[in-house]
C-alpha cells in the first residue's frame, strides 16, 4: 500500500470499535478532545494523535471496568 501507514497489530473488531469510539470522542468528549487537539498542536499527525486517543480511551476504559465506576466527567480533569 502507498502513502500513510495504516493501523494494524491486535484484533481487528476491538481495533474497528477503539478507532470510531475515539474518532466521535475527539468531537464531543471535553477530555479526549483536549487532548487530540494538544497533540496537534505539537506538530503529530492526525492518524497518529488520534492512535493516541484510542489508547488514552482504552486506558481509562479498563480503570472504570477495573474498579467498577461509571464515567465521572469531574474525575477526568482536563488540562488547559
Amino acid at each position: 500500500m502507498r502513502g500513510r501507514r495504516t493501523i494494524f497489530g491486535g484484533r481487528a473488531g476491538v481495533r474497528s470499535a477503539l478507532y470510531m469510539a475515539a474518532l466521535v470522542a475527539t468531537r464531543f468528549n471535553p477530555v479526549i478532545k483536549t487532548f487530540y487537539v494538544r497533540l496537534l498542536a505539537a506538530g503529530k499527525a492526525k492518524k497518529v494523535a488520534l492512535v493516541a486517543c484510542m489508547r488514552k480511551l482504552l486506558t481509562i476504559l479498563n480503570a472504570m471496568l477495573r474498579k467498577n465506576e461509571e464515567w465521572d466527567e469531574s474525575y477526568h480533569h482536563v488540562a488547559p
